[in-house]
């Protein structure tokens, strides 16, 4: 399956037709190490106690369960996700509201949050400055967005075992543990998002584009990223 074939409507089905198998198959990939790797993530972008955020690609649930955490009972959290299967897990392990929707036209008003997040999401957005700039719009001025997602392997060896690992032993452990063909799809779409993921600066020009300041892009192990903006204090 390759990524520039896949339409939204045919990757929301993807979507729809995995979740309830989706934390298995990202919990294997991950070796179990997932949910410490958000938190520390999140709270070293910023993240702090009392916020109001808004999680974009919510999915099922596993970075807004950091999040909430996180900002505790003061806070508040929201998540959006146009994927109904996904929405439909996370509202079984998260009481908070969910509502469908996508990165590029958030059903929300103009500076509803004080912070923004989205986890291995943003190689599925049909644009940088569409998303960027609906992220910009939604933040209130001085707020925060913390992006976490995939880096590409640097070196020809590293492409070639993250090949081989993500490419070849994933998928084949998503469809034994799960029996499904569509996960198995969905990991080889995974890594196909990933090989011919933009370089990190074209991201991060993306979001001074769009207005953020302050930006950065940290790499941790090699294949993830964290990249960090800030909505002007007084936005102009």
């Amino acid at each position: 399956m390759s990524a520039q074939r896949v339409s939204s409507r045919s990757l929301r089905r993807l979507f729809d037709d995995t979740a309830c198998h989706y934390d298995r198959i990202t919990g294997l990939m991950a070796f179990g190490s997932g949910a410490w790797y958000r938190r520390n993530a999140l709270q070293r972008g910023g993240l702090q106690e009392g916020m109001k955020v808004l999680d974009v690609a919510v999915g099922t649930g596993a970075v807004a369960r950091a999040v909430v955490g996180i900002v505790g009972a003061s806070g508040g959290v929201v998540g959006v996700d146009p994927s109904t299967g996904m929405l439909a897990q996370a509202r079984r392990k998260l009481g908070i509201p969910l509502v469908q929707g996508v990165a590029e036209c958030l059903p929300f008003g103009d500076g509803a949050f004080d912070a923004l997040t989205m986890g291995y999401a943003l190689r599925h957005v049909s644009g940088l400055s569409p998303t960027f700039a609906e992220y910009f719009r939604v933040l209130r001025p001085g707020g925060l967005l913390i992006v976490l997602d995939f880096a590409r392997p640097n070196s020809r060896i590293g492409l070639g075992l993250g090949r081989f690992y993500l490419n070849g032993v994933v998928p084949w452990m998503s469809r034994l543990s799960s029996g499904s063909r569509e996960a198995e799809l969905l990991m080889h779409y995974c890594w196909d998002t990933l090989e011919t993921l933009v370089p990190a600066e074209t991201i991060l020009a993306a979001m001074g584009g769009c207005g953020f300041q302050d930006t950065r892009r940290v790499r941790w192990f090699g294949v993830l990223s964290e990249y960090v903006g800030r909505k002007p204090a007084l936005a102009s």
